[in-house]
């Protein structure tokens, strides 16, 4: 194929590995502040790592790559060959990643269309997927958009937090500010809407919270062809027993992933996270 369009992400996607490089998408790190060491996600950072920080109560912060660091895998990959790229990024609202893509694609040497999806992990992740294999088939660089905006479009992302006191200290709940007042009585559940973290319902208990994660994940998916993501922080069980209840209750299950989320994600919601992905195909 003589043209080739590139597609570039976020550290916050959660791709695996293998499935990255076998579409050929790039990610950019994000970075974990931890005390006064700034570190790479996915490279220099385990979410073990991350974990135990958070239960010490070690202070964490995050940090959107710089623009210099985009500059260089444009760089990088128009040198590659590559005739254009689309940059697909984690919400502006939640990050300033987006914006330092977009002062990078100004000075590239091919065009770069970036691209706030309002999503994060692997609501971000399908999106990608959705523009690669777009590209693969000979797409151009709008058309590759077009399939990520059309995927984000059909995309749902609900989350259950053992606490909102760690989403609290970032910044990063919005209108579910309104709930922590009563955060220890209840554990909430949220959802990404208008590519903000908002409040959904708040549940007596954590398996009763868990329980209706399930059921509006598996309501939301209905019985047409979907996939499916459960991430978790340091709860691998509750992700697997999670999983395996979806996978029974999803008649139109494409893909299931089950992964932990990356120390990025994981400083804004402690240990404990469970969320569900649903995106349409």
């Amino acid at each position: 194929m003589s043209r080739h369009v590139a597609i570039v992400t976020d550290s916050t996607a959660y791709l695996p590995a293998r499935t990255m490089e076998r579409h050929g998408i790039t990610a950019v790190p994000l970075t974990v502040v931890l005390g006064d060491r700034a570190l790479e996600e996915g490279t220099e950072i385990s979410t073990r790592s991350l974990a135990q920080a958070l239960q010490k109560r070690r202070p964490v912060t995050t940090s959107r790559p710089g623009p210099e660091l985009f500059a260089e895998t444009y760089r990088r990959i128009a040198e590659s060959g590559a005739d254009g790229i689309v940059s697909l990024h984690l919400s502006a609202e939640l990050s300033g990643t987006h914006d330092a893509a977009v002062v990078a694609a100004r000075g590239a040497s091919i065009p770069v269309r970036v691209v706030d999806t309002g999503m994060i992990a692997m609501a971000l992740g399908f999106c990608a997927l959705a523009a690669a294999e777009t590209a693969e088939a000979g797409g151009t660089v709008d058309e590759a958009v077009t399939a990520a905006e059309k995927r984000a479009a059909g995309t749902s992302a609900y989350f259950y937090v053992d606490t909102l006191d760690y989403l609290r200290r970032g910044g990063r709940i919005g209108a579910a500010q309104a709930l922590f007042g009563s955060a220890l009585a209840v554990k909430p559940l949220l959802r990404l809407e208008g590519g903000r973290i908002e409040p959904l319902e708040k549940v007596r208990t954590a398996s009763k919270a868990i329980a209706r994660l399930e059921e509006i994940a598996a309501d939301r998916a209905g019985s047409a062809p979907v996939d499916v993501a459960v991430h978790h922080l340091a709860a691998p069980d509750r992700a697997s027993a999670l999983a395996d209840r979806l996978r029974e209750r999803v008649p139109g299950l494409a893909d299931l992933h089950v992964s932990e989320v990356g120390a990025v994600i994981g400083a804004h919601t402690g240990p404990g996270l469970l969320g569900v992905v649903v995106s349409s195909r």
